[in-house]
């Protein structure tokens, strides 16, 4: 008997399958679109074209001159394989039919895909994307942005279940997310091995996001003829038709799954995971929806980049009050080993650990769970192999260096950041192990006889959970606690720097220093990109097209990362630099004005005020006037009679204000280094109604050009916080529309409801009650073909307050007994007054 594994997926060539799916047909020409070169078997019966040869006839003499003209055009919009031309709902005149047509042009071929038109509905693609993105806008963490969009994809696309995927670094992937029908189990939480997605479908995902199997039990259809004059066959890699790989066909139906869709989840050009959706029957996602997920994955994709990055930035906001301090401490120090030693402990609060410990000109020191003092020069030794000037870190430091095996019951895993560029010193985190159970979905290691399809086309068959014990690691070492190493490395490299500062002359020390500047100032300002999720908030005019929004979405995000990048530049623009580190806070704090004639810093000069710049904002945001929406900050600039430029930077209507007790990193900043870099002057005054800063650069980094007027931008109001009358409570809502109930779920969350339980009808809800007896209800009348009134009926009979949600004036006319009512549509002000109104509810 032959024996396989899954591995041998990775050698079928699924990019060039021969045949399409059944819910379309193919045709393909040269690359001008003129003379078709080959077909699907099934083109001619798809598209009602009679019984004749295609191949070798000229487009135009099948579907017609205006028809092509109209794809020539699509195709020469395109640009690009993965963004095929589109032609949705488009009439072909001589069938009197409508059809969704695609044509991009790959390897010399253009190749055209038709899909039946469905009845459009009530939402067009744009509505669609706009739903989607606009649901998802003011998420503020990964994991909500992740929970929330499974839901909300389930919700807009219908699919029986909606999960969201993540790959792990050795390929396998967990479900993290997931929405499906109340009937179906859960695979939340369940690991599945690499092999389930091969290597060549991982590249196929990179290259075009959205895969549809309409039928995996369906028929394929082949292309005819299968190779072409030279002998290769068609490749199919950018094609929505493109058939299914019989393996991955019966690993559907091995999970009872008729149809499915992935989105790929691309971030920084990586592959991070999937949304990948479910349906167990038969079902083909029409052209409007695929346009709208694919845009809403390109979204999720930035947003989820954008909060992750604004994540590690709060972390690195809560250390660096640490860091500076701990710098500002080491000034004088001379004895690096023993100054790190004696702050050890606080170290432990910086990254979580069981123990910590530094290595430092061979001595030694330690704190917590660590290895003993004989065991630190190989623990160096091994550190210098792997580091390479960068933080490194393992789960499981006896896998890499057996040596640590007789230490596991003190630690299992470690973080080393080193201390200089030479394999010489080491700060190290410890954590002891952590025994864990993965749940598989199927066991991970299981092989398999050859089956019908041949020694590499036989998937995994059973999906049972299977457990393993996972003994010998820690806890991982997550992204923020390595970006907070990382900030500390940089950090400690200054304080070892230090030592040999003493020592040297002056002129080194300050190339030093603004070397450590420019690397803080980037930072910042790249961090600053985690706002980018804002710009996704403004909406297109109405009728725009699906590729205006795509293209404006991403002028948006090119225009916030060209600011930056004009913030770092050598020299440039006062205004430029003051808008750019403003921009962010317009709709978030209070209001700002800027004013100045037009005025240009050279290199020097601009590196220096955009850190100033860069520190009076931030401090504004987080303590001064732009912390309230009642604050104001007013930025002016003119020429003295020397020239110079004065900027005076007066902050108003925010907290009472005091000088600082000690002087931080920042304020230091601020004070002296314009004095000393330019020979200029700086003074901050911290007045009980607000900071004021006057700055003066030398004539001699200026140059003026014509005077320039800036508007003010508007306050942005900030809504009232709501009452949570429902502090800790149960509740059933019964709501057929998903998004309604999706709404409501939210607002009662907010209310301080702690468990919701939703239900579509009446033989849910009333299955429910026979279970559980929640503290009150919400009752949409309407459910379709049925009323809500059983339900309330059994309400009434277990005492259980209740609200009827309903569009109608009079329930009379739905046969419904009067009740306590509440009018839709509701907002969450209007939810909380009606349910104020019931007994029982504070």
């Amino acid at each position: 008997m032959t024996t396989v594994d899954l591995t041998n997926c990775d050698r079928e060539p699924i990019h060039i399958p021969g045949s399409v799916q059944p819910h379309g047909c193919m045709i393909v020409c040269d690359a001008e679109a003129v003379t078709i070169r080959r077909h699907s078997s099934n083109a001619s019966a798809f598209l009602g074209l009679g019984e004749f040869e295609l191949v070798g006839r000229r487009l135009e003499e099948v579907l017609g001159g205006p028809v092509v003209h109209e794809m020539r055009n699509a195709l020469a919009r395109s640009g690009v394989p993965s963004r095929a031309g589109l032609m949705p709902r488009y009439r072909l005149p001589a069938l009197d039919r409508e059809f969704d047509i695609s044509i991009h042009a790959f390897k010399g071929n253009a190749i055209i895909e038709f899909e039946e038109s469905v009845p459009a509905g009530p939402s067009s693609p744009l509505e669609f994307a706009r739903t989607l993105v606009g649901r998802l806008s003011d998420v503020t963490n990964p994991a909500q942005l992740i929970k929330n969009a499974a839901r909300l994809l389930r919700a807009v696309l219908q699919y029986d279940r909606v999960m969201i995927y993540q790959f792990a670094p050795d390929g396998s992937g967990k479900v993290v997310s997931e929405a499906k029908r109340p009937d179906l189990e859960s695979f939340m939480g369940q690991h599945f091995p690499a092999s389930d997605i091969p290597q060549q479908a991982r590249q196929l995902y990179l290259l075009n996001p959205i895969r549809v199997v309409s039928d995996s039990s369906g028929e394929r259809f082949p292309i005819m003829p299968v190779l072409d004059a030279a002998g290769e066959p068609l490749d199919l890699s950018y094609a929505h038709l493109r058939s299914v790989s019989p393996i991955h066909c019966e690993y559907l139906r091995n999970m009872g799954v008729s149809a499915s869709m992935s989105v790929s989840i691309i971030v920084d050009g990586a592959l991070w995971g999937l949304i990948a959706c479910h349906h167990y029957s038969p079902r083909s996602l029409s052209m409007n929806r695929r346009i709208a997920a694919e845009i809403f994955g390109e979204f999720f994709a930035l947003q989820l980049g954008a909060l992750t990055q604004k994540q590690m930035l709060l972390a690195a906001e809560k250390a660096r009050d640490f860091l500076n301090g701990l710098l500002s401490s080491a000034a004088h120090v001379t004895d690096a080993s023993s100054f790190l030693g004696q702050h050890l402990a606080e170290f432990r609060n910086l990254v979580e650990s069981d123990g910590v410990g530094v290595w430092v000109n061979g001595e030694w020191r330690s704190e917590g769970s660590a290895p003993p003092a004989a065991f630190a020069e190989e623990l160096a030794a091994f550190a210098g192999s792997v580091c390479d000037g960068r933080i490194w870190a393992t789960t499981s430091l006896g896998e890499a260096l057996p040596a640590a095996r007789a230490y596991a019951d003190a630690f299992a895993g470690m973080l080393a950041i080193p201390l200089s560029q030479l394999p010489r010193d080491y700060l190290f985190f410890f954590r002891k192990e952590l025994v864990h159970t993965i749940e598989w979905g199927g066991d991970p290691n299981k092989t398999y006889a050859t089956g019908p399809h041949g020694d590499r086309l036989t998937p995994r068959q059973s999906f049972a959970v299977w457990k393993e014990t996972v003994a010998g690691h820690s806890k991982i070492w997550t992204p923020v606690e390595r970006e907070l190493a990382e900030s500390a490395r940089r950090t400690l490299i200054e304080v070892v720097l230090r030592q040999s500062e003493l020592l040297a002359d002056e002129r080194n020390k300050a190339e030093i220093r603004q070397k450590m500047l420019n690397q803080e100032l980037n930072h910042r300002v790249k961090n600053i990109l985690a706002l980018i999720k804002s710009i996704v908030a403004h909406p297109l005019a109405e009728g725009a097209t699906i590729e205006a929004y795509v293209t404006s979405l991403k002028g948006r995000i090119e225009a916030l990362a060209i600011a930056h990048d004009q913030a770092m530049r050598a020299s440039g623009s006062l205004l430029d630099l003051v808008n750019a580190e403003a921009s962010p806070y317009r709709t978030s704090g209070g209001t700002i004005t800027v004013r100045g004639p037009s005025v240009s810093l050279d290199a020097r000069a601009f590196s220096v005020v955009a850190l100033v710049i860069h520190e009076l904002i931030t401090n504004a945001a987080k303590y001064g006037a732009l912390s309230v929406k009642t604050g104001e900050l007013m930025v002016d600039w003119s020429a003295n009679a020397g020239g110079d430029c004065e900027i005076v930077w007066r902050e108003r209507g925010g907290p009472p204000v005091a000088p600082p007790s000690r002087q931080g990193f920042g304020s230091i900043l601020i004070d002296r280094s314009i004095p000393y870099d330019l020979g200029g002057r700086s003074d901050l005054s911290f007045e009980p109604e607000g900071v004021t800063a006057k700055l003066c650069i030398p004539a001699k980094f200026v140059r003026w050009t014509e005077d320039a007027a800036f508007p003010e931008e508007p306050p942005v109001p900030v809504k009232g916080k709501p009452g949570r009358p429902l502090e800790g409570g149960r509740v059933l809502l019964v709501e057929d529309q998903f998004i309604i109930a999706m709404d409501c779920e939210d607002m009662l969350a907010t209310l301080g409801a702690s468990q919701m339980e939703v239900c579509a009808n009446v033989s849910e809800a009333l299955s429910f009650l026979g279970r559980t007896v929640p503290d009150l209800a919400i009752l949409d009348v309407n459910l379709g073909s049925e009323t809500s009134e059983p339900i309330g009926n059994r309400l009434r009979e277990l005492g259980v307050p209740f609200l009827f949600a309903t569009g109608y004036d009079d329930l009379a006319i739905l046969g419904v007994a009067e009740a306590m009512t509440l009018r839709k549509p509701y907002n969450l002000a209007s939810l909380e007054a009606a349910l104020r109104r019931l007994p029982g509810v504070a």
